[in-house]
């Protein structure tokens, strides 16, 4: 069995939407993402939102009686051109693919060739990928000296930045510690929040987006409770965790902590996910691709992608944050 892995493979145009990106940001892929994704829409993309009317019904009569055009808020979303590049040692790569694959029954192990590699080789690149574009979506900053998860502003920035025309608070590390103090703090930035973010409550897509440390403390007051069902929870674990039917969901991105200190590294974003947008486009700009290959002189195998990639949020008033001072 060769050791080398050394077909190179291009998607660009239908490919490239179909076989590598629509998979990753449609269907379940793009709802654990717990935000609105936009992919391949026209350019410029923008983010609507459009705002529920008041009372329409009118007594009947002949002639048109209707009010004015429905309100619609619009922002456009600044998209960037990115790339995405991995090199692997000849040998780790092979391993890496092998093992995606080597659990299946009906994959000839003798002969690994064909649609099964590049599928798997597909899989490798679009995880990474995916991963990256996440993590670059809450904490990118183009301004950050290191580089890191630099591409574009993510919607912490965002928000951060325009917390002055948004409801917000600050806590301490100090308050943090205190037993059951971030249950206090959700359902204060609930009863906060503007009567408009609280309206959308009903139709199922307010959330609260946090760091872990915010997520881990709010589990632990749910464990103090003494309650059968939270001793049970206690030993089985939680699946997720909500706040008056909201859901609370952990970013899990402290694994990035310490090369993006620039922004608040403890946090809560209390809004409706589809005030907060990603795009991301691979049909409308020149030299978008997905490449892999071997260098036979480096005996590395790499992948490179390049696509366009942007995100931002619409309403500030449909926007309640906390963070660490």
């Amino acid at each position: 069995m060769s050791k080398l892995i050394e077909n190179p493979k291009t998607y660009s145009g239908r490919e490239l939407e179909n076989i590598f990106f629509r998979p990753m940001l449609t269907g379940p892929s793009a709802l654990d993402l717990g935000i609105k994704v936009m992919y391949n829409m026209p350019v410029p993309t923008t983010l609507n939102f459009w705002r529920r009317s008041g009372d329409i019904l009118q007594p009947y009569g002949a002639g048109w009686n209707g009010s004015k055009a429905a309100d619609r808020y619009q922002k456009s979303i600044d998209m960037s051109k990115v790339k995405a590049e991995i090199a692997y040692s000849a040998s780790d790569y092979f391993s890496m693919v092998y093992e995606l694959i080597t659990n299946r029954a009906d994959v000839n192990m003798d002969d690994l060739s064909g649609t099964e590699l590049e599928a798997a080789e597909t899989e490798l690149f679009r995880q990474a990928i995916a991963e990256s574009i996440r993590a670059t979506m809450w904490l990118g900053n183009t301004d950050r000296e290191n580089g890191m998860l630099g591409t574009f502003n993510g919607l912490l920035k965002a928000i951060h930045t325009d917390r002055d025309e948004m409801t917000y608070t600050t806590y301490t590390a100090d308050e943090l510690s205190i037993e059951g103090y971030v249950e206090e703090l959700l359902r204060q930035m609930l009863a906060d929040a503007p009567e408009e973010l609280r309206a959308l409550k009903s139709e199922g897509q307010l959330a609260f987006f946090c760091s872990s440390d915010i997520y881990a403390a709010y589990e632990n007051s749910l464990d103090s409770v003494v309650l059968d069902a939270a001793y049970e929870a206690k030993q089985a674990g939680r699946v997720g965790l909500s706040m008056r039917g909201i859901p609370v969901i952990d970013l899990q991105l402290g694994k990035y902590a310490e090369q993006t200190a620039d922004l608040p590294q403890s946090f809560v974003i209390l809004t409706d996910r589809r005030n907060l947008a990603l795009a991301v486009n691979t049909s409308d700009f020149p030299g978008t691709e997905i490449r892999m290959w071997y260098n036979p002189d480096q005996m590395e195998n790499r992948q490179r992608a390049v696509f366009m990639a942007g995100c931002d949020y619409l309403l500030p008033e449909l926007v309640s944050y906390a963070h660490i001072e």
